[in-house]
This record gives structure tokens, sequence and C-alpha cells, in this order.
């Protein structure tokens, strides 16, 4: 028996949010897909995720949320972390810190594992133990439980990715790239079975700078001082891959996913849910 697990690229703000609303009961049809993932490290004014907007996700269907770097930037996600199961942030921080960086998920089609990794290059503020070393043992205890393994592995450089998907290549289902917020063309089986694309893409604006603002995102560029972006609100899409895995836990295919919106996000009322940023946001 397969499986078919999609997984929606990073969600950016009310757009993502607004995006992930009006499209993934259709995709989640039209796809046949058996389990959604979806990271949202960007949900909520462009970095972390609010615990409003974690619940409001997971009413909207995704049934495991990975987060990244930004996975403590809320203050009301940090308390509630260690409450919301499936919540997957980056497996690699220290032992003992709040949530969790794996799970493993049931569903009618059987387990799915979930484990999330940071990279090692481009996150200045924090500083994780290897992912490269970690995914060697996590693999290993994952694997106990069910032979579908996929790692949603949050770095910031090409290099990095393409380096871990052939470090993984037959110890897990699939290596899915993120934090890129650009689709790549680069969706492929490994040798070993592992299914693999560098990033995952962004779901929200399309026609905007990683989901956000483009004439904020220019005058930062220029200036050199950090700006607090709005949210872009043009070309809205739903971004992601699905991967289709056997019994053995192999991956048989994987594609991408693009999904246009065709609806309207209203600036002045956002999704209706869970769209306001929180005291301690930091600029994106």
């Amino acid at each position: 028996m397969s499986i078919r697990i999609l997984y929606v690229g990073e969600i950016v703000g009310k757009a993502g949010v607004f995006t992930v609303k009006k499209t993934l009961a259709a995709a989640k049809r039209d796809l046949g897909a058996d389990f959604i993932i979806g990271n949202a490290d960007s949900a909520t004014g462009g970095a972390g995720i609010g615990r409003q907007h974690a619940v409001y996700l997971r009413k909207l269907g995704l049934e495991a949320i990975t987060l990244g770097e930004c996975c403590y930037f809320k203050r009301d996600i940090v308390e509630a972390m260690g409450k919301t199961p499936y919540l997957i942030r980056p497996a690699n921080y220290p032992y003992g810190n709040p949530g969790r960086g794996y799970r493993v998920f049931s569903t009618p089609k059987g387990k799915v594992a979930v484990v999330q990794l940071l990279g090692q290059a481009g996150f200045p503020r924090v500083h994780l133990a290897n992912p490269f070393q970690a995914i060697l043992d996590l693999a290993r205890k994952l694997k106990e439980e069910t032979p579908v393994v996929i790692l949603d592995f949050h770095a910031a450089t090409t290099a990095e990715k393409e380096a871990m998907a052939k470090h993984a290549d037959g110890l897990v289902t699939a290596v899915i790239g993120s934090h890129g917020k650009t689709l790549t063309a680069d969706a492929r089986i490994l040798p070993g079975g592992t299914a693999a694309i560098t990033d995952a893409g962004r779901t929200g604006s399309l026609l905007s700078v990683g989901g956000q603002d483009p004439e904020t995102r220019i005058q930062e560029f220029m200036s050199g001082i950090p700006a607090w972006a709005k949210d872009g609100q043009s070309g809205l899409e739903l971004q992601g891959v699905l991967v289709e895995a056997n019994d053995e836990g192999r991956a048989t295919s994987i594609r991408h996913i693009r999904i246009p919106c065709t609806e309207v996000l209203d600036d002045r009322t956002g999704d209706g849910e869970g769209d306001q940023g929180q005291a301690g946001d930091r600029p994106a």
C-alpha cells in the first residue's frame, strides 16, 4: 500500500494563511493526499508563528507543522509549544528546549515520522548540533516505529541542502528543503530510494520578495536598515511537493505543486482569524 504526503511550502504572513484557507481542502482532495505537512516558520508577521496561527492552520488541515530558526520568535508559542504536539521545531536545538524535533503521526495508510533539522550556515543567532550527525541517530530511532520518515531540512545554502540529500539517501523517505522560499526545479528520486528537493517554495504572494512587500525589501537592501516588511498580496499561490512512498518507506515519486489562489485577500480584515502580530516580534 502506498502513501501520498503533501508538503506545503513555507507559509508567509497573512497572505500565506489566507492561501492555505482557500486552497488546501481542494488540494488534498484532488491530489489524493493521505497526510499533510506544512512549514509555518514565517506565518505570523513574516517571522515565526503565534499560537493563534498554529491552532488555525491545524484547523485548516495541516496535520504536522514544521518551523525553523524562527521557532521561538513569538512569546506565546514558546509557552504553548510543549502542549502542541503537531508543531515540529528543529531537533538539533539543545536537549530540554520547549517543543519537539520529531514525532510519529498515525494516518489511515500507516504511520509517518516527521523530523526537522536546522542547517549550520547562514543562521548567526543560533549555533546548534551538527545536523549531519543528528540524522544518523534520528533516522535509526524513527525507523523502529515506521519506515516512512520525512525530513524537513531548514537550511540557507543550496550546497548544504544538496549535501544533506546525498547524506540521508536511503536513511529517510524524503529530504525536503525549506527556508529559501523559492520553489526549485530539482525534485528527484535518489539512488537509495529517497525523494529530494532543494526547496519546496512558499505559500503566499508570488509577486513579492520572499512573500513580503517588494518596495520595503528593496529599501532595506539599499539602506542596510532592517525594516518591518508588509506582506505581499499579489499572485497568491500554494507551493510545495507531493511525495509518494511504498510500504518499505522508499519514495516512488515526487513532484512539485503550484496551486493558484483566485480569491483576493482583503488587507483590512486579513484572513479572519489569528492574523495579528504580537509583542516581541522581530523584523523578518
